[in-house]
């Protein structure tokens, strides 16, 4: 395995290896996802397809193997609305395994999906009355015997066991099942919905941000959380850089937060884009519930639940792209959503960017580990080199060390997923699925 001074190392890659010119955009990864034990690994692309991975127990270290692939979404039509409706697979949560079997939930803008996924054992004829190729005479035969059913093969099967429809009206961009096992909240654009993941036909709606007169709206939700160990709690994000923490006890409608994440900005630095780059694209706990972490565009921001004033860290994540905003803007890269991600022990943060490139921090951000899930990285691992693929920087780091203008924008981390109990990464890299584990 191709390793750096800095521990980390390229593990794996999945997918296409060809070049990026030949990509079929419905083989983009559109989410990555871990389950609980980190055994097994999720992803879903533009295509409706989830495909599963399992950990290879044979294997030293953290490897993976495929486990089962399944059409999730179809491409519909809202004929009412005039309206395509993608089968781009926004998010996928795992529920907490109970049984031999997995339940997952998948979800594109408007279906939420629960499905089952277990080994089901395919069985044959294998010794009737015809079978020594007798047949009967006169309709009759000497000895009847029953026919006999052997094992003949164990397959992987996906069955929807429920479908969430119906319940939003704007395009959903996040799920989170609660720590109770029994619940599970979905967010769009205006709302958020609670549902009992055994009833598909009544949704309870506990957030509505949408004004009376739609003209007079200002800010829409981005990102919505449960909190890991307190079922009441739940928090959501909005494109004005709030973060609103919400107590399900207090009322049946949580329009009144109990907490405000706020970090007052600087009118100085106030622009045409500032409200582009202050909305919060993607917030997650840490595996306590003690910290909450946010991803706007240009900053990744560590937040103490106990204080709603001011993040207890900001890292710059796209400092350097400051003077580049209005041509972000004029190629839409500038609402790019990029996810963040805790550690297990919460004790390092990771994020996406450019050319590919992602960011591990530790929780103070005094380190920065910046890492390239490239199709190199194969390469290197044959050779045994990837000198100048992966790069650690401390805080001497300097935004005139990135040359701007060799970006590629076109590449770039905007999904992964870190494991629930150790230094391991699934990276998402257009249609390529990326390991990176630290030794």
């Amino acid at each position: 395995m191709a390793e750096t001074e800095n521990g980390w190392k390229f593990a794996q890659c999945f997918g296409d290896k060809g070049e990026v010119e030949d990509i079929t955009e419905a083989d983009i990864i559109s989410t990555v996802e871990f389950d609980h034990t980190g055994d097994y690994l999720a992803t879903g692309d533009k295509g409706g397809r989830v495909v599963l991975f399992e950990r290879n127990d044979g294997k030293k270290g953290c490897e993976y193997k495929f486990y089962t692939e399944f059409q999730s979404h179809e491409p519909e039509f809202d004929y009412l609305k005039s309206l395509e409706i993608e089968e781009k697979i926004n998010k996928i949560k795992w529920c907490k395994r109970q049984n031999a079997a997995h339940f997952l939930l998948s979800t594109n803008d408007k279906t939420i999906k629960l499905w089952k996924v277990f080994e089901k054992s395919l069985k044959v004829v294998a010794e009737n009355n015809l079978s020594d190729g007798l047949r009967p005479q006169n309709g009759q035969l000497s000895n009847l015997r029953l026919p006999k059913l052997t094992h003949h093969d164990t397959i992987i099967a996906a069955v929807p066991r429920k479908v969430y429809a119906n319940a939003h009206a704007y395009h959903i961009n996040s799920i989170s099942i609660n720590s109770d096992g029994e619940t599970y909240i979905s967010a769009d654009d205006l709302r958020i919905n609670l549902w009992n993941l055994n009833i598909s036909d009544q949704s309870f709606n506990i957030v509505d941000i949408k004004p009376v007169n739609m003209e007079e709206l200002t800010e829409v939700i981005t990102a919505a959380e449960f909190h890991p160990v307190q079922c009441n709690l739940f928090m959501y994000s909005s494109s004005k850089g709030t973060i609103k923490l919400s107590d399900m006890r207090a009322a049946a409608l949580c329009d009144q937060h109990a907490k405000l994440f706020e970090e007052q900005e600087d009118p100085s630095n106030k622009s045409f884009f500032s409200e582009i780059i202050s909305s919060i694209s993607d917030v997650k706990f840490s595996k306590d519930g003690r910290y909450i972490l946010s991803r706007d565009y240009l900053t990744l921001k560590i937040w103490d639940i106990t204080m709603e004033n001011r993040p207890l860290k900001t890292i710059n994540i796209h400092d350097h792209l400051r003077n580049k905003l209005c041509d972000l803007y004029e190629n839409d890269c500038i609402f790019d959503k990029f996810e963040c991600t805790f550690s297990g022990d919460g004790q390092n943060v990771l994020t996406g960017s450019y050319n590919n490139y992602f960011h591990i921090y530790d929780r103070e951000g005094l380190t920065d580990i910046a890492l390239q899930a490239d199709k190199s990285a194969f390469k290197a691992k044959r050779v045994g080199s990837t000198k100048n693929k992966m790069l650690s920087r401390g805080k001497s780091n300097k935004k005139e060390d990135i040359n701007v203008e060799a970006i590629d924008f076109n590449k770039k981390i905007l999904h992964a997923s870190w494991h629930p109990n150790e230094n391991s990464i699934a990276v998402a890299a257009t249609n390529n699925l990326f390991i990176f584990t630290c030794v």
